[in-house]
């Protein structure tokens, strides 16, 4: 258990009024205690009141969830049923009369409506203004393990680049990314791979396409260690790219350029996607650049905060999102250049060392 983690969430608890926090498993669980319980229909939950910690714990799950934690478990069986579990944790917390609560959003709504029958009287709430808030804000530790993240993901992408060539398939330089992942002891979690018309899908299913000579390749990959991840994009030219090419290339890393820039602390996020979007409107693109221009990333590769145009969040050192914007040409290419910042005082901080410039093979 992360005490000081548990201690900063009563904090915000108190300060915004909160009697209880419920969290079922899944990122927000794994972030504040390091469990990581086998989630299934039984309802299971970690409670916090300002004076008491506990789980609802399934009797099934009780003995290898304890390997993970020490804290109080409240058991229930499956010929017993959740509810009597729950009350006696509801009264261990002392939080019987809760004005105020915060449920997990993630978590099941058969989960949820358990707490919500508990404390019938108690108005309900996410987690955005508690845990959220805190889980956006990365500490050093964190920042030492998405930075080896990073560069691990790097040495993935110089991997791809050394080994593809015309003729093998998407899928083929897909297994390179794997490869050099699981060898350096990462787990591959995902991989784009877009050759030709298909890199103009920005969500595009690495397949069997063919790589030609000429064609422009996008690659976005991204893999996980120590409870976090990596996630980046470049690109590829099978030989000398086009002019065309060459002319969207560089509006793209302008306007990457111009979201860098307006990322400073006690600035709205929309004014990022701003920032980007205005670039690309500005050069005759603005059609072609569809989605956010960013997300956060920790123990999830997408949260908190999310770089959209309409996001009022306001950014604060220590939050960590891609910056990505991109313009997709139907039956041509796409082009989307991606890196994970850590923001500081002074601006961004980039963890990738690998260049946005375009790689020839």
């Amino acid at each position: 258990m992360n005490m000081n983690r548990l201690n900063k969430l009563r904090d915000i608890m108190l300060a915004e009024s909160v009697d209880l926090v419920a969290l079922g498993p899944g990122a927000h669980l794994a972030w504040l205690t390091g469990v990581r319980p086998h989630a299934d229909e039984r309802p299971l939950l970690f409670c916090v009141s300002n004076s008491y910690a506990g789980f609802l714990m399934p009797s099934l799950e009780a003995e290898s969830a304890r390997l993970q934690t020490d804290l109080p478990f409240h058991p229930w069986s499956d010929a017993d049923g959740p509810e009597k579990a729950m009350a006696d944790l509801v009264a261990a917390a002392d939080a019987g009369q809760s004005q105020q609560i915060v449920l997990d959003e993630t978590m099941r709504a058969d989960f949820a409506a358990l707490v919500q029958s508990a404390l019938p009287n108690a108005r309900c709430q996410f987690t955005a203004s508690t845990i959220g808030a805190l889980r956006m804000r990365k500490d050093a530790k964190e920042y030492a393990i998405l930075k080896d993240n990073a560069l691990t993901a790097d040495k993935a992408m110089q991997a791809a680049w050394a080994g593809m060539r015309v003729g093998m398939s998407e899928n083929d330089v897909a297994a390179i990314v794997r490869d050099s992942f699981a060898s350096q002891g990462a787990e591959p979690l995902f991989h784009i791979i877009g050759t030709g018309a298909n890199g103009a899908f920005p969500h595009h299913h690495t397949g069997t396409t063919t790589i030609n000579s000429g064609d422009i390749v996008v690659m976005d990959l991204g893999g996980a260690m120590d409870g976090y991840s990596s996630d980046m994009t470049r690109m590829a030219s099978m030989g000398p790219p086009s002019e065309e090419y060459r002319k969207v290339h560089q509006i793209v890393e302008a306007a990457v350029q111009a979201a860098m820039q307006a990322a400073k602390p006690g600035v709205k996020a929309h004014k990022v996607d701003d920032a980007a979007r205005q670039v690309i409107t500005n050069a005759g693109y603005g059609e072609f650049f569809m989605h956010r221009t960013g997300h956060g990333m920790g123990v999830e590769i997408h949260e908190t905060p999310y770089i959209t145009s309409s996001s009022q969040t306001v950014l604060d050192e220590g939050m960590v999102f891609s910056i990505e914007p991109g313009i997709y040409l139907p039956n041509k290419f796409g082009l989307r250049l991606e890196d994970i910042v850590i923001l500081r005082n002074d601006g961004p901080e980039i963890l990738s060392d690998l260049p946005r410039d375009l790689k020839q093979i």
